[in-house]
């Protein structure tokens, strides 16, 4: 025997060990809490980016003329402030009657000082938002400004 050589041990060779069997596939209900919370969370994951695209969106934009008739503040938990404008085409004629909403308190401010004086209000037009926590018209109003 040479120095090389591997010492030769008195003990035997283990003999090959079986493979252990694979574990049993997951069932599905084995992830019920993943699951639950993929079915609560998607519902409103959804209603959270429909609501973010509705507020970001603009589906017109624009201005309109008449007195301010109507400024205050509504809601039971979203506290928003909503108005109303009369706009007169002809005098003598009945004015038709245009809802709006603010979001801001700058701009909420300048309605305030525009009451019962002629005024322009410039709006832009969010359709399909769908709670009234945000306002209670389509119409939102940016900036106002007062005709002498």
């Amino acid at each position: 025997m040479s120095d090389s050589d591997p010492p030769e041990s008195s003990a035997p060779a283990p003999e090959s060990a079986a493979p252990a069997p694979p574990p049993p596939p997951k069932r599905w209900w084995h992830r019920w809490k993943l699951i639950l919370t993929i079915v609560l969370l998607t519902p409103v994951l959804l209603f959270a980016f429909y609501t973010c695209s509705a507020l970001s969106v603009t589906y017109s934009e624009g201005e309109r003329a008449g007195f301010v008739q109507k400024f205050s503040r509504k809601g039971w938990i979203c506290k928003t402030w909503e108005g109303e404008m009369a706009l007169t085409t002809v005098p003598g004629v009945a004015p038709t009657m245009w809802e709006f909403t603010v979001r801001n308190e700058a701009t909420a401010r300048q309605v305030s000082i525009a009451l019962g004086r002629r005024a322009v209000l410039y709006y832009r037009e969010h359709r399909g938002v769908p709670s009234r926590c945000f306002g209670e018209t389509p119409y939102f109003v940016d900036s106002v400004r007062i005709i002498k």
